[in-house]
């Protein structure tokens, strides 16, 4: 994303909405990791630290704002709904506060639950 400021342009990556987003989603309660679904397989696998931006989507809205979409691992038990709302609001906030971009939505999809 490239954001025109007074001083020149600014470039932002893909990983940096990635990275936030996968970071401020594992810290929420309830969530075991981001998950990635294999193409080969068909299962869902919780991925490590160093790759979670594959469980991140990010679309760029011609508005100038963003749509984050994320899959997610859960621990059993807990309240899916109260879950989904966490992550959406810190993830908005989290993002607008570190990049100024606007987020339009975020997509929660719980792919799996953790049992034990």
């Amino acid at each position: 994303m490239r954001i025109q400021t007074e001083k020149g342009h600014i470039r932002l990556a893909n990983d940096v909405f990635t990275s936030i987003t996968g970071a401020t989603a594992t810290r929420c309660y309830g969530v075991k990791g981001m998950a990635f679904r294999s193409k080969t397989d068909g299962l869902v696998h919780l991925l490590r630290r160093e790759s979670m931006s594959k469980g991140v989507k990010i679309v760029y809205n011609d508005d100038g704002s963003i749509t984050i979409e994320l899959h997610i691992i859960v621990d059993n038990g807990v309240n899916l709904m109260a879950v989904s709302h966490s992550i959406q609001s810190e993830v908005q906030y989290h993002v607008h506060r570190l990049t100024g971009i606007e987020v339009r939505s975020v997509n929660v999809c719980v792919d799996s639950m953790v049992i034990g």
